[in-house]
């Protein structure tokens, strides 16, 4: 690499420090490259660590602590009435987020990687202009875009002081009253922590149900328990105006073509998000842009051989752990080792109370796609750990194939479901059977032993529950 001019050169580009980006250029380093890392933000880590999973995560993990307590009540434990103090709640929360930071900044550093603050814009096929930066621009080899994604822009009609997710984490305040617009899981993680702090809150979704991915039998066990938290929900609705009143907002909703007006303190709008694929200047690249997304195959490389593609600017699910794998399998590919991103798999949690996951095949998709499947279902209702932590509200399921009882994937509903569902990914992954994870001895007593019992009633071999009428047991 060329120092001390305005102008540098690299083998390696990546542009983002988000968990895609800063994970492919960690591994570059360690497989030999010459890494240079463009960043915009101040700090690295992304969405994901600066103002999405880890600080939602931060103050879910406080609201359930709160929870825990008053649940403590029915089992003859008794404290006195939690309080909030917003000021140390948001100190926490922003130390956990430093912290992680600056542990991303340390490994960089100890990997020989040069990070460039700016912003990233290809000004031709091997050349990147920068701006807000020392450095004016870089010439590369190879570049790996790994920019992510950002909130969708609000409607004209919700100008600010409306809430987008990330102004909701800062925690400005907690409203008397709140109406989160989507029904989603980062609508509906905010809408539970605002509810835990004390708001009363309402979600207004334009579809039938909640969380539309996943398969409505979990969706419902959450939503049954989390209704008693949620002042309401207005499903089949869209928001059709917002005017700034005195005490608030005035919000129209409409439904069936007919207009209700309602007032609130505070509404959060959280409608998704958009790649960041729009200001890159790609077409001065040949990698090929459709919808906003870029086109890659299976090694993350884009049209323009020599330019790689990881995380939310690629097709599929938003997820920091699927950038991550694929900034191994660019990095790997860059270096010569080969690799594709060829998961069979990929894990989606939604942290809400009780928690959602799931992964590979959904039984909803089996239907759609005519899959012949058996799907086992194990209510935690039967399983002795969760009746010893009070929450035995929740189910877990298998879906294998119908004749060789491969594992096409896994559903759960209930507490830890989001450490739980590792292993149903792992079980796709490999290949499991229904009576590998039969004859897989999970530690009694605890949660994971859902997983196996689960496979264990849709091999028609249960033990803890009844068989259904007219079916056999004996596997």
């Amino acid at each position: 690499m060329v120092m001390g001019s305005l102008r540098q050169e690299t083998e390696v580009a990546v542009i983002g420090a988000g968990p895609g980006g800063y994970v492919a250029a960690l591994r570059l380093a360690d497989l030999g490259k010459d890494v240079l890392l463009i960043e915009e933000r101040a700090r690295p880590g992304g969405t994901c660590l600066l103002e999405g999973c880890i600080p939602s995560k931060a103050l879910i993990h406080a609201v359930e602590l709160c929870d825990a307590a008053r649940r403590a009540r029915e089992i003859g434990l008794t404290f006195g009435e939690a309080k909030v103090d917003l000021d140390r709640l948001r100190a926490w929360t922003a130390s956990v987020v430093s912290g992680l930071s600056q542990g991303v900044e340390g490994l960089l550093k100890r990997r020989g990687v040069e990070v460039v603050r700016g912003r990233a814009r290809f000004h031709g096929p091997r050349s990147i202009a920068i701006e807000g930066s020392e450095v004016t621009g870089v010439d590369f080899r190879q570049c790996v875009i790994a920019t992510g994604s950002r909130i969708n822009e609000l409607p004209a009609a919700y100008e600010k002081p409306v809430w987008s997710s990330a102004d909701a984490l800062q925690l400005p305040s907690v409203p008397e009253s709140l109406l989160v617009v989507g029904g989603g899981y980062i609508g509906l993680e905010m809408g539970l922590v605002y509810a835990g702090l004390g708001a009363s809150v309402s979600v207004v979704e334009f579809h039938p149900r909640l969380l539309m991915g996943a398969d409505p039998d979990l969706v419902e066990i959450m939503v049954k328990q989390a209704s008693g938290r949620l002042h309401e929900i207005i499903y089949e609705s869209k928001v059709v105006g917002v005017e700034r009143t005195a005490d608030g907002f005035r919000v129209d909703i409409e439904r069936d073509g007919q207009r209700t007006a309602q007032e609130y303190r505070q509404v959060l709008v959280a409608i998704g998000r958009r790649p960041n694929t729009d200001k890159l200047g790609l077409e001065n690249t040949g990698v090929v842009v459709e919808n906003g997304i870029i086109r890659t195959d299976r090694e993350c490389r884009t049209a323009d051989p020599d330019i790689f593609a990881i995380g939310d600017v690629t097709s599929g699910p938003m997820l920091a752990h699927k950038a991550s794998r694929e900034g191994k399998v660019a990095a790997e590919v860059i270096a010569g080792h080969g690799g594709a991103f060829d998961n069979r798999a990929i894990p989606a949690v939604v942290f809400t109370d009780p928690e959602i996951a799931w992964t590979g095949l959904t039984e909803r998709e089996a239907q759609d796609q005519q899959v012949a499947v058996k799907v086992g279902r194990f209510p935690l209702a039967a399983l002795g750990r969760a009746r010893t932590l009070g929450r035995a509200e929740g189910l877990v399921k298998v879906i294998s194939d119908a004749e060789s009882g491969l594992v096409l994937g896994v559903g759960m509903v209930g507490p830890a479901a989001s450490e739980l569902i590792a292993e149903g990914t792992l079980a796709v992954e490999m290949g499991a059977t229904l009576e590998d994870l039969m004859v897989t001895i999970h530690p009694h007593p605890t949660l994971s032993e859902a997983l196996m019992e689960a496979a264990e009633v849709a091999a028609g071999a249960a033990v803890h529950v009844a068989p259904r009428k007219g079916e056999r047991q004996g596997g």
